[in-house]
């Protein structure tokens, strides 16, 4: 049994970690030139001391691969797209530590539409 109680992170930053394949035509968020930025957002995240209430995450394809290097913050839905360094500084300094979204990094609305429930994921499915 777990008797102490531990925080819940109050951002999850979850950056595409997808490499590419040079099998598969379409792009990836992982490059050669980029593949180092999982690492550097997580020691900013560190170095800023924030660590416990923020948790990056190596996550799978989030399915924006021609906007990358993505990544999704939550709560919130915030797709941040064409990611690089200074773009990572800014969007921790501005949305994690500041509260306010970066617009101009922000993911185009019609790339992002609403969120899909439940309901329409199974009627699409034909259930």
């Amino acid at each position: 049994m777990f008797n102490q109680s531990m925080p819940q992170p109050t951002f999850y930053m979850l950056k595409c970690e997808v490499p590419k394949n040079p099998n598969f035509p379409k792009p990836a968020c992982v490059t050669a030139e980029n593949r180092d930025l999982f690492q550097y957002m997580a020691g900013k995240i560190m170095e800023k001391g924030i660590m416990g209430a923020v948790q990056p995450v190596q996550s799978g394809c989030l399915n924006r691969c021609s906007l990358g290097p993505v990544m999704l913050i939550e709560p919130g839905h915030f797709m941040y797209v064409g990611l690089n360094k200074e773009k990572i500084d800014k969007i921790i300094d501005e949305h994690i530590m500041g509260g306010t979204p970066v617009e101009e990094f922000l993911i185009p609305k019609e790339a992002w539409s609403e969120a899909l429930s439940i309901e329409q994921a199974l009627k699409m499915a034909g259930r």
